[in-house]
């Protein structure tokens, strides 16, 4: 599909999402409505992920000089990150509805890792005050990388579809979040070597029915599982990293740079949203879920 034909439909589907969502429990009760309606904030936020525009400033920018037909009532840069601000939690409940209603929070398998997320350069991080004292140092050992800031951790269905993504503190070895990743589920998870831990994983799976599948390390006994079923896993591991290469290099999620985690959460919360609505356009068309280059023509 065409550019326009992308914007336009995104928004017929948030349109769609957002009046079930608030049909209930409307957002507003009173006052003046905003000149740009909430479905059109979240549209312009999902496409602008999608062409890699990453501040609200390109955002404005790039919608107001070409699409001021779609959005004739986009006049001010602040009106519009005010107004996105404010509707994080309605942009994390149409994500989870997008995971019910397309069946991939159901899927039996669903696939774990974490990302590290820099919140500014190692140096400056002895005078960073923006995130005291959530963030904190870490280390990457897939990316040969120390860094200040948080983890992004990330649970996907086999289709690619992220289902749960926590904020977790940087520092603590990813084997200490385990249980926060798998939080709600029962099934298959397919872990890198990051998660081998035999006492956790044993409890996990007498206690909440969790079977946690990861390869061995040199020199350690081979697992119990079937060759075929730790074939598939790193398969299924493959799928993470494709997601995770997404989120960095797409959508940009380690380089944010916002002052405090209110504003951090949300522009995490909109990344997120806009995969998601992605891979759910992949499935609708019958398409590889995880294309996200291929969806629309340049």
């Amino acid at each position: 599909m065409d550019r326009d034909t992308f914007i336009i439909t995104v928004y017929c589907m948030v349109a769609e999402h957002y009046s079930q969502l608030t049909q209930q429990h409307p957002l507003r009760y009173g006052g003046f409505a905003p000149q740009l309606t909430d479905a059109e904030v979240i549209t312009i936020e999902i496409c602008g992920e999608y062409f890699k525009l990453q501040t609200d400033k390109d955002l404005f920018a790039y919608f107001h000089t070409h699409y001021r037909h779609f959005f004739p009532h986009l006049t001010a840069r602040t009106q519009i990150a005010r107004q996105a601000a404010n509707l994080w939690w309605i942009k994390a409940a149409i994500h989870q509805r997008l995971t019910h209603v397309s069946g991939q929070a159901a899927d039996p398998i669903q696939a774990i890792d974490t990302l590290p997320l820099p919140v500014c350069t190692y140096t400056r991080s002895t005078r960073d005050r923006c995130f005291k004292p959530d963030a904190d140092y870490g280390h990457c050992a897939a990316k040969k990388l120390d860094y200040y800031g948080f983890k992004l951790g990330l649970r996907i269905s086999r289709a690619g579809m992220i289902i749960h993504y926590p904020l977790l503190a940087a520092r603590p070895h990813d084997i200490n979040h385990l249980e926060a990743l798998v939080e709600g589920f029962c099934g298959w998870v397919p872990a890198d070597k990051g998660f081998i831990d035999a006492f956790r994983q044993q409890l996990l799976a007498t206690r909440h029915d969790i079977l946690v599948i990861t390869p061995a390390r040199a020199r350690m006994a081979p697992p119990s599982h079937a060759p075929v079923l730790l074939r598939a896993s790193a398969r299924w591991r493959k799928r993470i990293e494709t997601v995770g290469s997404h989120l960095t290099e797409r959508f940009a999620v380690a380089r944010l740079r916002v002052h405090d985690l209110w504003h951090y959460q949300h522009r995490l919360i909109r990344k997120i949203l806009a995969h998601t609505v992605l891979v759910f356009l992949n499935l609708q068309l019958h398409r590889s879920p995880l294309d996200l280059d291929g969806l629309v023509c340049a």
